[in-house]
């Protein structure tokens, strides 16, 4: 039986003002957590905060517990209700400069 090894992911993503509500009301419904599931997405959390440059952030944070994560990412790219989630979604959103959407964070401490 193979061990599989959990894979921890932060991000950071801006939110426009504008859709903070609207992204909260968003996420308060069942939206795509079947999918993330599905995906071997585990403990998916996002947290909102208003930075000092007065712009909210936002900051996820989730575990992927599969086997192939490229291969589950690349599944869940193409499903047709991800594909409609992101289209609401992304214009909400403002990636950091040099990004074209969510930064990946840097994992420096874990404690179990």
């Amino acid at each position: 039986m193979q061990k599989t090894t959990v894979q921890r992911f932060g991000q950071v993503i801006g939110l426009k003002s504008t859709c903070i509500q609207a992204y909260r009301d968003l996420h308060d419904g069942s939206g795509v957590r079947d999918l993330l599931t599905a995906a071997n997405i585990r403990n998916f959390n996002i947290f909102l905060t208003e930075m000092p440059d007065g712009k909210t952030y936002e900051f996820a944070f989730y575990e992927y517990v599969g086997d192939n994560y490229d291969e589950d990412m690349a599944r869940l790219a193409v499903d047709p209700r991800n594909q409609e989630w992101l289209k609401i979604c992304d214009p909400m959103q403002f990636p950091l400069p040099g990004e074209d959407s969510w930064r990946q964070m840097e994992n420096v401490f874990y404690n179990p």
